[in-house]
């Protein structure tokens, strides 16, 4: 499976890209065009003018892969514009729609926006202890189970 976690960064190339290229072709255009290390971990997505065609470039750990898809009906979407920039950001999920020949790709957006460390405070610790001991549960006399003595 392609990009094990999530989280793994997908680069789509936004230009028409040549489908007879292949792993040194492919990973010249993510050097040269994109500007970035093609064993770097990320996923690259390629298709041509047509759009029938897609590839993507990605680092495994040991070599460089490429997957290539031909759509036998329809088209994908076109992750170009013109004067555009020469990259688009997306996440894994939607490179899975896009593959599947979703047409909303590079469209709308259909992935929230990944949380940000600040996202992810903590509650001061008294407000914590206060919120926690409304979860503990009463026994039949209404005692905390946790003040119990053993026997």
């Amino acid at each position: 499976m392609i990009g094990e976690h999530s989280r793994v960064p997908v680069f789509a190339y936004c230009r028409p890209a040549d489908m007879r290229k292949g792993f040194e072709g492919l990973s010249a255009l993510v050097r040269r065009d994109l500007g970035r290390d093609p064993i770097d971990g990320a996923l690259y997505l390629f298709t041509n003018r047509r759009r029938r065609r897609a590839k993507v470039l990605y680092f495994d750990g040991t070599g460089l892969c490429v997957l290539s898809k031909r759509l036998e009906k329809g088209l994908f979407a076109k992750l170009w514009r013109e004067g555009s920039e020469k990259e688009l950001s997306l996440t894994r999920t939607e490179l899975e729609l896009f593959l599947q020949g979703s047409q909303l790709v590079a469209r709308l957006q259909l992935s929230p926006t990944p949380l940000a460390a600040s996202d992810l405070g903590r509650r001061p610790r008294a407000q914590a202890a206060s919120s926690r001991s409304l979860f503990v549960a009463r026994g039949a006399e209404g005692a905390d189970p946790r003040s119990r003595p053993v026997r």
